[in-house]
């Protein structure tokens, strides 16, 4: 068993399949972003924020893995979408370019000793029309979603090429997360 700092259904989903059991325990934490750090470090940030808070909050006996996913173009955080229109003005930008995702990952054993990481995934989608980008809103799916899309749901169809992890895109870097569970102590 792990305690996962997240509500992400995303995130639960990957663990489970992988063979975690969870025990599932969003953060509170502030997820404010920093302009002045720089994504990994940013990503590293928030994520910490979280395992922090849950570890204080509940002390477990269990490793316990917080994450944060957030999507940069041209060295700018594409947060979720307000509104239907940003979700349009972010995808527009995104419409044959090439972003990163970056995906933060804190894992704390019930000591309190921390491993920390963030991955870097570059993201390529290729040009779109008008009608595409407007299509894809009205499936409601951008919504929740940093840059406005899931990769791994209707959005896919979007991307052109990545390069790096795809469960990074998808909100967590399952290679690398398992080996920090490994390491500080977790077994599925």
């Amino acid at each position: 068993m792990i305690v996962l700092a997240s509500q992400s259904p995303r995130r639960r989903e990957l663990l489970q399949r992988a063979g975690w059991t969870l025990e599932i325990v969003p953060s509170t934490a502030d997820e404010s972003i920093d302009p002045l750090l720089d994504p990994e470090a940013l990503a590293r940030s928030i994520a910490e924020r979280k395992a922090d808070e849950v570890f204080r909050r509940i002390r477990p006996t269990v490793p316990l893995l917080a994450a944060d996913t957030l999507v940069f173009y041209k060295g700018k955080a594409l947060g979720k979408p307000d509104d239907e229109t940003h979700a349009r003005k972010m995808l527009e930008q995104l419409s044959g370019a090439v972003h990163e995702v970056v995906t933060g990952v804190v894992v704390v054993a019930p000591s309190g000793r921390k491993s920390r990481l963030a991955v870097k995934t570059s993201v390529r989608f290729r040009a779109m029309e008008e009608h595409e980008i407007l299509r894809y809103i009205a499936t409601g799916e951008p919504m929740d979603r940093a840059g406005a899309y899931a990769i791994q749901g209707i959005g896919g169809f979007m991307v052109e090429s990545l390069e790096g992890s795809y469960t990074n895109v998808v909100g967590l870097p399952l290679g690398e997360s398992i080996e920090m569970l490994r390491a500080m102590g977790g077994r599925p």
